[in-house]
């Protein structure tokens, strides 16, 4: 009996003995096998595996590291960032990760995901590290420069080219640094170098389409930004340049085509540069009346970032389109219709009979004298000017100017300005104590409402 008990314990350690020792040596293999499953392109079965390995050892880093590596091929970014932060936080490098890869495979990481201050640190770090390596001088200067710290983007960007003189990419970005600080022959020269090195870097003709623009040489900024649309990496920001072109000659329907383009080459909506081309987008359908359309990409825009630029003021200024129907046809209506709804409220609103109304580029303009005064046929007859503005920007003091002057050719005694994006302070200031009322959008909608019940 007792001979049958020891032989039951024997069996019982060999076995949990044979257990360990085969896991720990399945366990590597298994762990060895990942990088492999990588270059077969079995993509699945390494994350299977990596994360078999991973749930039994957390602390396995290397396996975390593998996991990365399979999420990054299988495009799944931020699951990548998950692994590759807990690597970085707690493996000790040289155990079965070489930190120098590992960093420059982390920063480029997060530099595609915008993370941008965690891909600076790892960028730094690897000047540091790897100090004759121009490209990390080059990925920190980026950074900086779109964190419009100028002065250091620059520094890191000549180490750069000092370090490797043939860096087209580098030579670009510091033309335009220096272009920017109004070294215009120093810019000049260096993106000069740029385009001589490498022509088919097609990047470089973004920049100097960037220069060619603040220049207003617009024809030559167009042809150099769709040179930089064959650069993949520049692609949707060299649309969006090429079709602000077009949005400062007031071409807004070709610039509107741009940005459409470059909005659906973000398949993802999430790259920050897709909100400036909703934006300019939004611009455009503003312009063209069409503001339903202004609305929409404005509130995808409000979705991703509640601060960008004036989207929240744009929303709430067209807050009321919906609830009232006189106020979105006097905005989005075409010119001719626009006419007959400003001689409507005119007629209706302010009683006044017309005499004369004339279409503009930035709305109506209506001569008009009461209605009961007979001496509308003389030649002394009293006449109103009634001016109604739709643009989207706020009427300036300029306009205030040009009114009072028709004012006082056609002896009008009293004018009257209506505007859906209200007034600049000048104009207010200069219309104080002048015969001249300057109606807002608050009033303007009663106005049209009045004149649409009767």
């Amino acid at each position: 009996m007792l001979i049958a008990v020891i032989i039951i314990i024997l069996t019982a350690v060999v076995s949990t003995l044979a257990f360990v020792v085969a896991k720990s040596i399945l366990s590597p293999k298994k762990l060895e096998s990942i990088p492999k499953l990588l270059k077969q392109g079995k993509t699945l079965q390494a994350i299977k595996n990596a994360k078999q390995i991973v749930a039994k050892d957390p602390k396995n880093y290397q396996a975390h590291y593998y996991l990365g590596k399979a999420y990054v091929k299988d495009n799944r970014p931020e699951l990548a960032i998950i692994e590759y932060k807990t690597v970085d936080e707690n493996a000790l490098f040289g155990q079965g990760i070489q930190e120098l890869p590992f960093r420059k495979e982390y920063a480029q990481l997060l530099l595609q995901y915008n993370q941008q201050n965690e891909a600076l640190k790892n960028f730094l770090l690897l000047t540091k590290m790897d100090p004759r390596t121009a490209d990390n001088y080059y990925q920190v200067g980026r950074i900086y420069e779109q964190q419009n710290r100028y002065d250091l983007a620059l520094g890191f960007m000549q180490k750069c080219a000092m370090l490797d003189k043939k860096h087209a990419k580098a030579h670009a970005e510091i033309g335009l640094m220096l272009y920017r600080t109004k070294q215009f022959n120093e810019a000049k020269k260096e993106i000069d170098i740029a385009l001589k090195l490498s022509p088919e870097t097609y990047s470089s003709y973004y920049y100097l389409g960037k220069i060619l623009k603040d220049a207003k040489d617009i024809p030559g900024a167009l042809k150099s930004f769709e040179k930089a649309q064959r650069d993949q990496e520049v692609k949707q920001k060299s649309i969006i340049e090429h079709g602000s072109c077009y949005l400062m000659v007031n071409r807004y329907d070709n610039a509107a085509v741009d940005f459409q383009r470059a909005i659906e080459l973000d398949k993802a909506n999430n790259l920050p540069e897709t909100l400036y081309a909703r934006y300019f987008l939004a611009i455009c359908y503003e312009k063209a009346r069409k503001i339903d359309k202004a609305i929409e990409q404005w509130t995808e825009i409000y979705k991703r970032n509640k601060g960008f630029r004036d989207v929240s003021a744009k929303l709430s200024e067209y807050k009321d389109l919906q609830a009232n129907d006189y106020l979105k046809d006097y905005l989005t209506c075409s010119n001719e219709e626009f006419s007959m709804i400003c001689k409507n409220a005119v007629m209706k609103g302010l009683g006044l009979q017309v005499l004369s109304c004339d279409p503009k580029k930035w709305g109506c303009q209506i001569s008009g004298i009461n209605k009961g005064d007979d001496s509308w046929m003389s030649v002394r007859k009293q006449v109103t000017l009634i001016r109604f503005y739709r643009d989207p920007e706020a009427v300036d003091e300029q306009q205030i100017h040009e009114t009072l002057d028709i004012m006082k050719s056609q002896n009008s005694v009293k004018g009257f300005m209506f505007s859906s994006s209200g007034f600049s302070t000048g104009a207010k200031r200069y219309a104080e104590n002048r015969p001249i009322e300057l109606v807002e959008k608050q009033k303007l909608e009663a106005l049209l409402s009045k004149a649409g019940e009767k």
